[in-house]
C-alpha cells in the first residue's frame, strides 16, 4: 500500500529528474515543500513561473539568460575573436567568476559519449563553425572536463575544424585540473591560474 498522497509522490518523481538529486534528497525535499508554510511553496510557483516565461537560450552561443543574445555577446568589451567552448551553461558561470577570461563563450550542450548514445551532431557544434568564420575567431579555447568524454570532444573539434581549413589557434586550460576532474566544481583560484596560463594546442 502506497502511504504517500499521490501528488507527493509525484512532486518526488519530478524532483529525481534533476541532475544530482538522488531518491532520498528528493523525497526530503518534496516533504519539506508539502509541509512548509504557503509562502515557500508560493514562492517556489512564481519563481518556477518567471523561469519558464523569461529565461531563453541566447542564439548565439547557447546560454541561458533573459536577452538574445545574451549580455556577454552583446557587450561591447568582449572580445568576439576568442570563443571558450564549454559543455554546459553551469561552465560559462564557473569561468565567469576568475575574471580571467574577456572572450565570448559557445556551449555545445554536452559532449561526445558513445555510451551515452550521444554524437557530435547531437552537439551545437556546426554552430560553432559558423560562429569562427562569420566572427574572425583567432583562438578556440577548449574549456570542456578533462576526462575521456572531454578529450574526444576536444580532438574531434580540432579535426573537423582543421578539415575545413579555417586558420585558428587552439588552447586549452593549463595543467591544474586533473584528469577525471570538473570544470564546475573547481577551486577558483586553481582554475583562474588554468586559465590565465592555457596551453596552445598545435
Amino acid at each position: 500500500m502506497d502511504i504517500f498522497p499521490k501528488s507527493v509522490n509525484d512532486l518526488i518523481e519530478v524532483l529525481s529528474e534533476i541532475p544530482g538529486i538522488g531518491p532520498k534528497t528528493a523525497e526530503r525535499m518534496a516533504f519539506y515543500i508539502t509541509i512548509s508554510k504557503n509562502s515557500i511553496i508560493d514562492k517556489l510557483l512564481y519563481s518556477l513561473s518567471k523561469v519558464k516565461e523569461e529565461v531563453k537560450i541566447c542564439s548565439e552561443c547557447g546560454m541561458v539568460s533573459d536577452t538574445d543574445p545574451c549580455r556577454i555577446c552583446s557587450s561591447p568589451s568582449r572580445d568576439s575573436s576568442i570563443v571558450c567552448v564549454v559543455e554546459k551553461p553551469n561552465d560559462v558561470i564557473t569561468i565567469e567568476k576568475t575574471g580571467e577570461f574577456n572572450g565570448v563563450y559557445h556551449v555545445l550542450g554536452g559532449v561526445i559519449s558513445p555510451v551515452e548514445g550521444v554524437g557530435p551532431s547531437d552537439l551545437s557544434i556546426d554552430k560553432l563553425l559558423s560562429r569562427i568564420v562569420k566572427n574572425k575567431v583567432r583562438e578556440i579555447f577548449l574549456a570542456l572536463d578533462p576526462d575521456t568524454e572531454g578529450e574526444t570532444t576536444s580532438s574531434y573539434i580540432i579535426s573537423l575544424v582543421k578539415q575545413k581549413g579555417i586558420d585558428v589557434v587552439f588552447t586549452s586550460i593549463a595543467k591544474g585540473i586533473p584528469m577525471g576532474g570538473n570544470i564546475e566544481y573547481s577551486d577558483l583560484l586553481t582554475l583562474s591560474k588554468a586559465i590565465k596560463n592555457r596551453n596552445r594546442i598545435d
